[in-house]
């Protein structure tokens, strides 16, 4: 039996042809899908739809390399900055220096608005690897451009806030990122975090992609727009938040010298991992507000300052893959109440926050309300306060674990008090001493496993 062209022995069918060209197309397209390209050296990004996390965006998104997203480092955006309200920073350049817990390689930033009352708009922006603390200079060959939806230029109205594109970039653990952004045109007033415990610069015309830093004749102790740096890292699995005041904020910690307490605890639980300790994978990421309350928001639409309540879902629920929440509130609620606080309504604002974070299956550690004896606030009824709620708080009536700092930090003589050496001279904040104490005391066991389960 003889057959025809298209069945000769050897060769298949037209039609098995067309289908095995079908299902190679197919494969082609869905290859094309997941790996859109490669990122050069020189930064150029390039997209994985199997990146995924926080942002991610069908556009330029995030590269190919494997990991977990977590939040290296963020900052509560916590008013409009004064002397700011009619041009913001317009024709100026603004690098944020940053410190990072974790590392990756790849990143993301968020840039905030939320206090501005007219649009902002941003033309440049860059992220780099800064060329050694206390520096303006980056590593050269870390410069990258930062780009909004594959544009380099992005409209962030007034209230809101926008997430970069991701940038393969090789960032370090434990090290000083740069991120700057130029606006060519009056916005303000600027977003801002005031008490940053970290010199950051500005310079005059559009130097984003400058790597020397001669042009950044300008010096700031703020953050700026910038409020979260997100990094696809190997080396954690998720994110630890730490809610909290001026204790948590650092205030009284040496400026640069990344001693805040939760920068000492991203260290520690570096340290155990690496000597071989079964403690969590997680960095950890500080949104302390200077003057912070559980309850009470500062003055302003939107609220300055707003409550650990208010501010709960954005600066807690909102950052990426997060796994653990530290709470560290409660004293201003006690100082600032213009006669005796009332325990209950704390204790009540507190497991507020508690039940908050078990709803998304968050663990929460708790930490007893530090001595203030000395200070100027201080009074016998508010000592009563703070001893009423940690009462409640030892006793495992409000959150799932807890960090007792006062018991770390007080006086053995004088209870009311902190031990002179912990002691930043005001009676209220600590020395890096203390600040450091209160991280080694901290137990790195409580950060294991999640809520609760609900009976």
């Amino acid at each position: 039996m003889t057959r025809g062209r298209d069945g000769g022995a050897g060769a298949p069918p037209a039609r098995q042809r067309a289908l095995l060209a079908a299902i190679v197309a197919a494969i082609v397209a869905v290859s094309a899908a997941i790996y859109v390209g490669v990122a050069a050296d020189d930064g150029t990004t390039y997209r994985n739809a199997l990146a995924g996390g926080r942002g991610e965006r069908p556009g330029p998104a995030a590269p190919a390399s494997t990991g977990t997203w977590v939040a290296s480092w963020a900052t509560s955006p916590v008013g409009g900055e004064p002397g700011t309200e009619l041009a913001g920073l317009a024709g100026r350049s603004v690098r944020n220096v940053v410190h990072t817990s974790a590392g990756g390689t790849a990143a993301r930033v968020t840039l905030s608005n939320l206090y501005g009352q007219s649009a902002l708009t941003i033309t440049h922006a860059s992220i780099a690897v800064s060329a050694s603390p206390g520096t303006a200079a980056a590593l050269a060959r870390t410069m990258r451009q930062l780009t909004f939806t594959g544009s380099p230029t992005v409209v962030v109205p007034a209230g809101g806030q926008v997430i970069s594109d991701v940038v393969r970039i090789t960032v370090p653990h434990d090290g000083d990122v740069l991120v700057t952004t130029y606006s060519p045109t009056p916005s303000g007033p600027v977003t801002y975090h005031p008490h940053a415990r970290q010199i950051s610069y500005v310079a005059e015309g559009e130097h984003t992609r400058d790597t020397t830093g001669a042009a950044y004749t300008g010096q700031s102790t703020f953050w700026r727009y910038l409020t979260a740096l997100d990094v696809l890292s190997n080396e954690s699995d998720g994110t630890v938040v730490v809610l909290g005041d001026s204790l948590t904020d650092g205030i009284t910690s040496t400026t640069g010298a990344n001693n805040r307490w939760p920068d000492v605890l991203s260290d520690r639980l570096r340290a155990a991992l690496a000597a071989g300790r079964d403690v969590p994978r997680h960095s950890v990421v500080n949104e302390g507000i200077s003057g912070n309350q559980v309850l009470a928001d500062g003055l302003g639409r939107p609220a300055e300052n707003p409550s650990g309540l208010n501010r709960f879902d954005r600066d807690v629920l909102g950052r990426t893959n997060v796994k653990a929440v530290v709470v560290v509130l409660g004293i201003n609620d006690i100082l600032r109440h213009p006669g005796t606080a009332d325990p209950d309504r704390i204790l009540a604002g507190l497991t507020t926050l508690v039940e908050r974070a078990h709803a998304r299956g968050l663990k929460v550690v708790g930490a007893t309300l530090m001595p203030f004896g000395g200070h100027r606030g201080y009074t016998d009824a508010r000592e009563a306060v703070r001893q009423r709620i940690n009462e409640e708080i030892r006793a495992g009536h409000v959150f799932d674990a807890v960090a007792d700092f006062d018991k770390a930090l007080r006086d053995p003589y004088d209870p009311r008090r902190f031990r002179a050496d912990y002691d930043s001279g005001d009676h209220l904040h600590p020395s890096d001493k203390g600040y450091t104490r209160m991280a080694e005391t901290f137990d790195l066991d409580t950060l294991k496993g999640s809520a609760p389960a609900r009976l």
